[in-house]
């Protein structure tokens, strides 16, 4: 097993000195094709322009499911709109989220294909540069798949997850930085930090509980560079980690089946699909609720 002072401060050292190196200058991308849009109602006819929501991520902006094995509209993007939708009817949620899709691939592109456009992030600023000052939102999740395959055999790959977490230490700054350049001040810029699912194995015995407190250590390496880089591009950080107790191994609570098992162990396991036989890390549909909730709060406290 990885010791968690060393792993701790392997983790520490990675995503501080490659965002050193990296800097914070973004890609610079030319305008282009806008891509489709979607609303739940007609068009805006309150605006003399509509207003937009403009959500980019991965799975977890798709909505994917285990269950169905698709995206789905139950993604905390799609639950957020619903609410923001209640206060301007009119307002146009674009969803651009892609299941796999990894920092690397945001800027690049390979995985989900966005016609004008080379990857999510250079339709994201293509958009926001042809509809600029009608934004109103854009929010972001990026940088999990950097790191979920670095939990092997029950325990953490120290080497793995130090260079996942150098990716995203390096990437989300540019990521971040693209979209305010793009989008301007009109926008409300906010992206979120994660929930460690693999808290679950705490539920496997003493070996398990150890590689959770392991597994742990690796969130707070990688939600330490999110955030990071959220700071370079003026991203408001949605708190995520902490709305799902993330380190409080302390706290308990009942599961039912289980018993008492650690605050953050029974969210994980109420609040996605890893205690389930999917045995999968995505959220639930009350999962994504919870994460549309803190963004929702987000929000309502920092108006222009």
């Amino acid at each position: 097993m990885t010791a968690l002072p060393r792993l701790a401060r392997v983790l520490a050292a990675a995503a501080c000195s490659t965002l050193l190196a990296a800097g914070l200058a973004g890609p610079a991308f030319a305008d282009g094709s806008t891509p489709s849009a979607s609303s739940g109602s007609s068009a805006a006819s309150h605006h003399r322009s509509p207003e937009y929501y403009v959500s980019l991520g991965d799975s977890l902006a798709a909505g994917y499911q285990p269950n169905v094995g698709h995206d789905t509209n139950v993604s905390y993007t799609d639950q957020l709109y619903a609410q923001l939708k209640k206060h301007d009817p009119d307002l146009v949620h674009i969803k651009l989220g892609c299941s796999g899709e990894t920092t690397e691939t945001m800027i690049d592109g390979g995985i989900c294909h966005y016609p004008g456009a080379t990857s999510q992030l250079d339709a994201a600023v293509k958009f926001l540069r042809a509809h600029r000052g009608h934004v109103s939102y854009v929010t972001l999740d990026i940088g999990a798949n950097d790191v979920d395959g670095c939990l092997t055999g029950g325990t953490v790959d120290v080497a793995c997850a130090a260079k996942g977490i150098a990716t995203v230490a390096a990437q989300v700054p540019q990521i971040t930085t693209a979209l305010h350049r793009a989008g301007g001040s009109h926008p409300r810029y906010a992206a979120m930090n994660y929930y460690d699912p693999f808290l679950a194995v705490w539920l496997t015995g003493p070996a398990g509980q150890q590689a959770a407190q392991e597994s742990a250590q690796l969130s707070v390496g990688l939600n330490g560079a999110i955030q990071l880089g959220l700071k370079a591009g003026g991203f408001r950080l949605a708190d995520v980690s902490t709305a799902f107790s993330t380190l409080d191994f302390t706290d308990q609570a009942t599961l039912p089946g289980i018993g008492q098992v650690p605050l953050n162990v029974a969210r994980i396991c109420t609040w996605t699909w890893m205690c389930t036989p999917y045995q999968d890390i995505h959220a639930t549909p009350t999962g994504h609720a919870v994460i549309a909730g803190v963004f929702l709060d987000l929000f309502r406290h920092h108006r222009r």
